[in-house]
């Protein structure tokens, strides 16, 4: 049950970011739990471990570092589109 509670603490974490960025995440749903996940470890790597610990995610740090996230991805897409027209 608490793999299931992660992947939906990372599934809201990423959603989040995606709405505060004002960018929509590629992948969906799916897409959004990886966000959370990675935004998570990005987070606590960079701002540590503080803020209230819900689904093994520490939730300040991990949407800062999901927005972080998003961020990166949404300048990296919009280059890639550039180069190919």
């Amino acid at each position: 049950m608490g793999f299931i509670w992660s992947l939906i603490i990372g599934g809201i974490i990423g959603w989040l970011a995606g709405l505060i960025m004002g960018r929509d995440i590629p992948g969906g749903i799916i897409g959004n739990i990886i966000a959370g996940f990675i935004g998570a470890w990005l987070g606590s790597l960079i701002l540590g471990n503080f803020g209230p610990n819900m689904g093994g995610f520490y939730l300040v740090p991990a949407l800062i570092g999901a927005v972080v996230l998003v961020f990166i991805v949404s300048l990296i897409l919009r280059s890639m589109g550039r180069n190919r027209a």
